[in-house]
């Protein structure tokens, strides 16, 4: 679209002259937002390549949960900052945004001048970093405290407005699983150095790159401890990062913390159940005791170089989750939750054989299996 005008004098042909310029877009002033800081913030109706919104830094992006809320932010039109330490980790979510929305930089956690490099220009920040097993690089503490309180340390530094803090259901300073223990820890230490932070405690969640169903339908899920009682209330992760969506457009919601949990409360193993009759197969487990197990676990995780299972593992498998009755939830942010086993059958489909895949879910497929004794009558 052209801009045209009359020049001082009128033309012989009376015709306009155009210029070459565009015109700026119109912008009305009630979507300009002004944030805690008095910074200028665009608000615009999103889409995948509209132009202005926040800018938003988050660390743990390349994991589980940070491809679904770096969708979300990205197709609104915010702009994204997405610290990373391994290149071939990120490449998937080059294609959650247009171009020029996603700002890849690389980051190590002990290094204080590359966090506040990713923060210095951002307005929200979230903390998505996270590990469930500790390594000899990194333990539960490094991560889960000196980490978090180096992130929350820049973002006090550059008075960033929003900072989310993504813990973990259970977080507590006196539990007996160190991983509970120091993500405690963590939400002490980030409200300390920022009194706004936002708390977010999401249950197990479940998704396709899940480490619940995939865990449970995989062949390597042999051995167990306290024969699968642990009781908690899984999470879609899809309405996780619906969540913290909302939580960057509320400020109300700064300061506040949240259990995001699914509306069903299952065992282990009742969803190995499930798993079972969606998937068409059997799995066997052994139970092993915990004093016997949690050893076991602990020199594996030390001599192999690779994810398999450490003693906080076992430790966790006794802890039931416990919701705090004063935190916020999914209905304080206006969602409702889906559940687990409305969902199952999608997300473990590609675990069936070839003789079940193309059969409906568990339900349909069992009246299905009775249909063909409809003609036997016992009367006897």
């Amino acid at each position: 679209m052209q801009k045209c005008w009359y020049s001082g004098s009128i033309r012989a042909a009376g015709k306009p002259r155009c210029s070459n310029f565009h015109t700026v877009p119109y912008q009305a002033i009630q979507d300009v937002t002004i944030t805690r800081t008095g910074k200028p913030i665009i608000r615009v109706q999103g889409g995948r390549s509209s132009l202005g919104g926040h800018t938003v830094t988050v660390f743990g992006a390349t994991g589980f949960l940070g491809r679904y809320i770096v969708n979300r932010l990205a197709r609104q039109g915010c702009t994204v900052v997405i610290p990373y330490r391994d290149e071939m980790a990120k490449r998937h979510l080059k294609v959650t945004g247009d171009l020029g929305r996603l700002h890849f930089m690389e980051f190590d956690l002990r290094n204080t001048q590359s966090i506040e490099e990713s923060v210095r220009h951002s307005d929200v920040v979230y903390n998505l970093i996270g590990r469930t097993y500790p390594t000899k690089n990194f333990t539960y503490e490094d991560v889960h405290v000196e980490g978090a309180t180096r992130i929350a340390e820049a973002v006090a530094k550059y008075d960033v407005d929003r900072f989310i803090h993504v813990s973990s259901y259970n977080a507590n300073e006196d539990s007996p699983s160190e991983f509970f223990r120091t993500k405690g820890q963590g939400e002490e230490v980030v409200r300390d150095i920022f009194p706004e932070t936002t708390i977010v405690r999401p249950a197990p969640m479940f998704g396709f790159e899940d480490k619940l169903l995939n865990k449970l339908a995989g062949i390597k899920n042999l051995v167990t401890s306290n024969h699968m009682l642990e009781r908690y209330w899984p999470v879609h992760a899809i309405d996780v990062g619906h969540a913290l969506e909302i939580m960057l457009q509320d400020d109300l919601t700064a300061s506040k913390t949240f259990e995001l949990y699914g509306p069903e409360n299952h065992t282990t193993a009742e969803i190995a159940k499930m798993v079972d009759k969606e998937t068409g197969k059997h799995r066997r487990h052994i139970n092993l005791p915990k004093i016997i197990r949690k050893p076991i676990a602990n020199v594996l995780n030390r001599a192999l170089w690779w994810p398999v299972a450490c003693a906080d593992d076992v430790e966790r498998e006794f802890i039931d989750q416990e919701i705090d009755s004063e935190a916020q939830t999914f209905a304080d942010l206006g969602i409702e939750p889906s559940s687990i086993s409305s969902l199952a059958f999608h997300y473990l489909q590609s675990y069936r054989g070839s003789a079940y895949y193309d059969l409906p879910p568990s339900t349909a497929k069992e009246q299905r299996e009775e249909k063909k004794y409809l003609h036997v009558i016992d009367d006897q």
